[in-house]
Parts: C-alpha cells; sequence; structure tokens
C-alpha cells in the first residue's frame, strides 16, 4: 500500500498518462475478437464437405438416437429425464417425429392440428403449463427444445412422418403452409435438424418433400436439413443435387444377409452406401440415420426371429463411420416407440423405454465417438487399401486413417493383415481398442513398411470385436 499521499499522486499521474499511450499506439493495429457463441452452437458443414462441426470450427462427430415419440408419448419430467440420461451417455442428437400423423397428440391431450389439417396448427395464447387453455402441442415442442438446449442436445427434427403424405391426407398447399409455420415458429432455434421425408421412399410425392425442404431451408438458412429414407434407401437417391439437402442419411435397415430379397440392397453392409455417397461430387457428409435397433426381431416383422443386440450395433457404427460417416445414429426397440406400462406394443417390443436407456448398446455407442476424436479430425479418410485380407460379411475389416494414424475394425478378433507405409513416419505404434468399453492395451512397436499381422485377443467369433490402433512413432 502506498501511504505517501504526493507519491500516490505522482503514480497516479504516470499511470494515466502510461494509459493514454497505451491507447495511442493500440490504433496503430486493430486486432478483433469474436465474441464467444453463447449458449448451444449452431452446426455447419466442415470444409472439406465430408463431415460437421460447430460455427466455432469445432469437430462435431453425430452421435444419434431414435427417440421417434418424444413428443407424442413423454411427459415434461419425462422429457428431463431421457435427454439428461442422453447426454450423460455421449449423445448429441436425438431424431424425432415432430407429427407422428395427421391425429397427433401429445401426453397432455393436446392436438398439434385443427380437424388433421397439417395447414392448420393448433395455437393458444400463451404458454403457461398450470393453465391447459394457455399450453398447447407446440409449447411442448417448444419446452423438449429447451431441455434438449440445456443439455447441449440437437434435436433431428421430421416434420411430418412420411405415411401421412404417401397416404394422400397431406396435398403439396397443404405441405406449404405447414412447412412455413414450422419454418417461421422455430426461426431463432439453433439445436434444430430437420430430416424431410420420414421413412418414405425418396421416388415418391418428390414435389411435397422438396416443397417442405425448400421452404425450411429459406426460412431456417442457419439449421441443416436432410432426407430420412425409407429402408435400405438413401437420400442420395433422389434429392443428393437439390439446394435444400446438406448431407444424406440413409436407413439401413433392419433385415439379416439371408432376408434381403431385392437386387440393389446392401442388407446388413452400411458401410457401402457411405462408400457410394464419400466419392459423389458436390461433396456431402453422410451417415446411418436408422440400423437395426438393439432389441427388435431380424426382418422387423417376424416376433419369432432373434432380435438385434448390441454386437450389431457396434458393428454398424464402426462399419459405417470407418468407411467416411459423419456419425451414427443409435437405435432401440423400445426407446424409439417410447414403450410404458400399458401401451400396446409394436414389433413384439416387452421392455419399458426407461428400462431400456440403459441396455448395452446405449452405453457402449459413446466410445466410437471417443475413438474418433482421439485424432485430427477434418482429414479423416477411408482406406480399405491397409487392409492386405479383406472378407466378406462379417469378415469384413473396415479401415480408416489420418496422416499418422490409422484405425481397422474387426467384428469377430480376425487376424488382421495390414499394408504398411500408408501412414507417416518410419515405425508405428500399435494398440486395441475394445468397443464394448473403450479400454486401450498397448501391443509394440511395428516397421512401417511390408505386411505385418496383428492378433486380436480371445477367440474369433462374431462379437467379439476390436479396434486396432495405429499411430506414427515420434
Amino acid at each position: 500500500m502506498i501511504r505517501n499521499k504526493k507519491l500516490f499522486k505522482v503514480f497516479t499521474i504516470l499511470g494515466i498518462v502510461s494509459l493514454i499511450i497505451s491507447c495511442k499506439e493500440s490504433k496503430k493495429e486493430t486486432i478483433n475478437i469474436e465474441p464467444e457463441v453463447a449458449g448451444i452452437q449452431k452446426l455447419e458443414v466442415s470444409n472439406n464437405g465430408h463431415y460437421f462441426q460447430t460455427e466455432d470450427g469445432k469437430p462435431f462427430f453425430w452421435l444419434g438416437d431414435t427417440g421417434w415419440l418424444t413428443f407424442k408419448k413423454l411427459n415434461r419430467d419425462e422429457i428431463k429425464t431421457y435427454f439428461q440420461d442422453r447426454k450423460a451417455k455421449g449423445f448429441n442428437v436425438i431424431q424425432i417425429m415432430t407429427l407422428h400423423s395427421e391425429e397427433m397428440t401429445n401426453i397432455y391431450g393436446d392436438s398439434a392440428l385443427v380437424n388433421k389439417d397439417v395447414s392448420k396448427p393448433l395455437i393458444t395464447e400463451g404458454n403457461d403449463f398450470e393453465n391447459p387453455e394457455m399450453y398447447d402441442f407446440w409449447d411442448h415442442v417448444d419446452y423438449a427444445l429447451d431441455v434438449a438446449e440445456e443439455n447441449d442436445l440437437y434435436l433431428g427434427m421430421v416434420p411430418i412422418w412420411g405415411t401421412s403424405v404417401k397416404g394422400g391426407k397431406v396435398n403439396l398447399e397443404q405441405a406449404k403452409a405447414y412447412a412455413n409455420f414450422l419454418g417461421d415458429r422455430f426461426k431463432d432455434r439453433r439445436n434444430i435438424i430437420w430430416l424431410n421425408g420420414g421413412d418414405t421412399p425418396g421416388e415418391e410425392n418428390t414435389e411435397i418433400w422438396n416443397a417442405i425442404g425448400s421452404i425450411l431451408k429459406s426460412k431456417n438458412p442457419q439449421a441443416l436439413v436432410t432426407f430420412h429414407p425409407f429402408g435400405r434407401t438413401d437420400s442420395s437417391d433422389n434429392y443428393h443435387d437439390v439446394s435444400w439437402l446438406d448431407f444424406n442419411m440413409f436407413q439401413s435397415g433392419h433385415r439379416r444377409y439371408d432376408q434381403e430379397t431385392e437386387g440393389k440392397m446392401y442388407a446388413q453392409d452400411n458401410y457401402k452406401y457411405v462408400n457410394v455417397d464419400f466419392n459423389l461430387k458436390p461433396t456431402k457428409p453422410t451417415l446411418d440415420g436408422e440400423p437395426s435397433y438393439e432389441g427388435i426381431p431380424q426382418g422387423l416383422h417376424d416376433t419369432l426371429q432373434p432380435l438385434w443386440t448390441n454386437n450389431d450395433l457396434r458393428r454398424y457404427a464402426y462399419w459405417s463411420v470407418f468407411a467416411g460417416g459423419a456419425g451414427f445414429t443409435y437405435g432401440h426397440n423400445a426407446v424409439m416407440q417410447m414403450f410404458s406400462a400399458g401401451d400396446n406394443p409394436a414389433y413384439g417390443n416387452k421392455k419399458l423405454w426407461i428400462d431400456a436407456i440403459n441396455d448395452p448398446g446405449a452405453q457402449q455407442m459413446k466410445f466410437v465417438k471417443d475413438l474418433i476424436l482421439k485424432f485430427p479430425y477434418f482429414n479423416r479418410i477411408p482406406d480399405a487399401t491397409l487392409i492386405a485380407n479383406q472378407g466378406e460379411k462379417y469378415d469384413y475389416l473396415a479401415a480408416t486413417r489420418g496422416e499418422d494414424y490409422a484405425l481397422i475394425y474387426t467384428y469377430n478378433a480376425r487376424n488382421i493383415s495390414i499394408n504398411m507405409g500408408k501412414i507417416k513416419g518410419e515405425e508405428v505404434e500399435a494398440s486395441w481398442y475394445n468397443p464394448k468399453n473403450g479400454a486401450i492395451t498397448k501391443v509394440g512397436t511395428f516397421k512401417n513398411e511390408g505386411i505385418q499381422e496383428f492378433k486380436p485377443s480371445g477367440e474369433p467369433i462374431d462379437g467379439n470385436d476390436w479396434v486396432l490402433i495405429l499411430t506414427s512413432k515420434q
């Protein structure tokens, strides 16, 4: 502390003079400091066109969950529970039907539409939950969006499920009016991704889907827009070149290899959709927006068939992401329909959604995101030439790499033979990554030349999956 008043005045004057000189000198060089973005960030397509990023340029790996009937079946407390759980498990996108059908109501009995007419959303004044006359279906959607934002979640919202359009319940003028309503109501939301379509053939009703997509994109230019297609088809089949489509989404579907009877379909080989999309021009991200759900019958409709398991969901995730996918959407039979006690189950489901959110697959999905984000993100490419002993079906080995790392996935602990020299360095360090728990086990150092063989731990059986990590030795 300065106790001499004269000295204090001198130091004060000197400080002011110094501040004036500093300010004058600072004018010589102007530095623009961008303000930090408050709240959830807008999503963008990365500069190379293959992936997503937040508006500050950081990688965004899409890890989605299919909570299709959230708006219809869950109350406010349940929405909080579900979203908080998904955030804790590493998910960042929830895919939801805005309108499951034109008869849509929520858990409180609020109808979404006037007389089932999509051009006439049912709106009441105010949004007071304690007063039912001042709280409506669309207020409930707003509430869900608020809770999602609090949990750093984006909602992939399907405007109206394809069944209504396919069934002739929505004409072009109604679709335009509805899309304008959505665009105006949600224009300031930063955590909406529009999933046009909704489990519907892309080649049908194209005028309606193009109208909805175009209006949403013009009203909400900050929101990403795609098309959620029918099973075993891809948005790129019909909409890749349209201006409103920012990224591609395919539905690899729920069939086994022996259940696939149609020519062009890829059955369980979901990476083949990515192979096609990754090389299309203009370049756009792509991802599997609906693979087989955990806990759903193989083939979907015959409830006597075996159920798809967490092993299968991991395989779909790593296969499609290593092929160049910008992320992956997980699903569970009970969660997608938000099955509660007393409900009439679809697809033979017997598990409550509140229990199913903790099934193994949901807990393991975060490990694919964690692994990809450990390495430089935007220069990652698929590279099948890494594999010297490629197999088919469950023996397929998926490979991706950057400049100084490579990742190779085996679903059944096959020996992996690698064509070395694809990444930098004279030597590489090898490790095994466990997709079930994210554990990493170091193997050793190897020459980065010729063909090297790596043997995973355990028996060579389906579901004993591993990722081989190779990194350039520094």
